[in-house]
């Protein structure tokens, strides 16, 4: 028997048909939204630094903070007009920590390099200082970290990682940063072993690079970078350099066009730019700083001078036998060292953080002469410890090197003045090692306000000199190292991208050729 329904019954089926239907797509989409993508949706969303694994990276937002975001991004793009980033996807051949997942066995070695350049480059957290206070208590136990002095790539990726002005319109941006790791690219390859091994995979990524639609507009002018070494690892010959450690990364004509900051750099001959190597201090807030810097100001300084590394083989370097036969030789509480030259236990004394910063805490003038270049991570140690740097070369100085994180914007100064800000100690090396002068002799002249004052200069300049701790949001305001480098760079791209710099000067303090030059 044939059933007849009436019409309405048939509609009313479709209605709700229809409305199961949607329920279930709804569903569907509602009940993605409410967990974490996978690892491999997730590495399409956001370009990984080749330093973290995904499991590090936060969950994507929900629907409610996106709306947020976006609403804040459109009230914001003004303020972007001119800071747009483009940052470039580097393929997985040419990123260098593609081993440091979870799990992973490399993590079971304390000196690997996954373990150096966890929490996002800044290294693994100084513990709590011992008991017996054999390493000195002067660090806190939150902020700091025993942070690698190659690891400022890393640290510098996750920062750009972060900039509230990333674009991915090439049209737009006024610069393209470049997240190649050269330093611990070079870092794979032994001293001594092939050239072409240390040189090839570099050239390898510039051609790559250069390849790219962003270098088609001004052949790579408006990209940056990190490589973090000095400028001399990067500029070796490697015709005559077969038994080296170094590459010819940036003698190439590709990097050549770039801006490229480095720790250290050729101040007869600029091609790069200086910045600060990474300290061991990684703060969260001002308030914190502020708290390092009374700490610091209120340490008790026994020693007049303090020196902290080792002798060169041969007496290559005879500027640092000098300094250790002094202080070797100099009255009890006068001169404090630590003595690196006791091959692995030498090397160990020498990377401990507490040592050091407890050294240099407790000494009012810390010596700084040149190690295997002019510049050496121990000097930003010395700002960190508010201890006065004694330099034996001019191209050892902050004011040569590192002249945009040394100078104190916020001092009224006018157009053109002097600054007349003291902060360190220039002694002749020949003077010293041909004994016109006695190191102790030069730096007891100084009287007890004429150091205070020195001193004060040099904790003032502690937030210039330390990265902030990437991982949060800072609290309070304050420019760390990276703020100063970053509005610098922006700056020079601009005048790039204005047609204001056509390239470098051949010699001299000024570092560009300018359009009206």
């Amino acid at each position: 028997m044939e059933a007849n329904y009436p019409k309405y019954v048939l509609y009313g089926l479709l209605i709700v048909g229809s409305w199961l239907l949607s329920c279930l797509l709804h569903f569907q989409v509602f009940h993605l939204s409410l967990f974490p993508y996978p690892s491999y949706l997730l590495s399409r969303r956001i370009v990984l630094p080749p330093a973290l694994d995904a499991s590090f990276l936060p969950p994507p937002p929900d629907d409610a903070v996106e709306r947020r975001r976006s609403s804040a991004k459109a009230e914001a793009a003004s303020s972007c007009d001119g800071r747009y980033v483009y940052m470039l996807e580097v393929p997985l051949r040419f990123q260098m920590l593609t081993e440091c997942v979870e799990g992973s066995p490399a993590f079971e070695d304390p000196y690997h390099v996954c373990v150096l350049m966890s929490n996002y480059g800044l290294g693994p957290v100084i513990p709590p200082a011992a008991g017996n206070g054999s390493d000195g208590d002067i660090i806190p136990n939150t902020g700091w970290y025993n942070t690698d002095q190659y690891a400022l790539e890393v640290i510098f990726h996750n920062r750009m990682r972060r900039y509230e002005c990333l674009t991915g319109d090439l049209a737009a941006a006024t610069a393209v940063y470049v997240p190649f790791y050269p330093a611990l690219e070079l870092n794979r390859h032994k001293c001594g072993g092939s050239a072409t091994a240390r040189n090839e995979p570099s050239k390898e990524f510039l051609r790559w690079l250069s390849s790219q639609p962003s270098w088609a507009a001004l052949g790579g002018r408006d990209h940056f970078m990190v490589a973090a070494r000095t400028t001399w690892m990067f500029r070796r010959d490697e015709a005559g350099d077969a038994l080296g450690c170094g590459n010819g990364f940036l003698v190439q004509p590709e990097s050549g066009n770039m801006t490229v900051l480095t720790y250290e750099s050729n101040i007869w001959e600029r091609r790069d730019f200086a910045v600060p190597y990474p300290s061991y201090f990684h703060p969260s807030s001002a308030g914190e700083v502020a708290a390092w810097q009374a700490r610091a100001r209120a340490a008790r300084r026994p020693w007049l001078f303090a020196f902290a590394g080792a002798r060169r083989a041969n007496g290559t370097l005879a500027i640092r036998d000098h300094i250790i036969d002094e202080c070797t030789a100099s009255p009890p509480g006068r001169c404090g060292m630590l003595d690196c030259s006791h091959g692995l236990e030498g090397s160990i004394t020498c990377r401990s953080p507490r040592r050091l910063v407890a050294l240099f805490a407790s000494t009012r003038f810390c010596l700084q002469p040149p190690g295997d270049s002019f510049m050496r991570r121990s000097s930003i140690d010395t700002v960190l410890a508010g201890c006065i740097p004694v330099f034996f070369h001019e191209a050892s100085t902050f004011k040569k090197q590192y002249r945009w994180h040394e100078r104190d914007d916020n001092t009224a100064t006018t157009t053109g003045a002097t600054d007349h800000r003291r902060y360190s100690v220039l002694i002749d090396p020949d003077d010293v090692v041909e004994g016109r002068v006695r190191i102790e002799e030069v730096l007891s002249r100084f009287t007890d306000d004429e150091v205070a004052a020195m001193r004060e200069e040099v904790i003032k300049m502690i937030p210039r000199f330390v990265y902030k701790d990437s991982r949060v949001r800072f609290d309070g305001d304050m420019r760390d190292a990276f703020d100063i480098t970053f509005k610098e760079v922006m700056a020079r791209m601009r005048r790039i991208k204005n047609g204001e710099i056509l390239g470098w000067k051949q010699d001299g303090d000024d570092d560009v050729v300018a359009k009206d030059s």
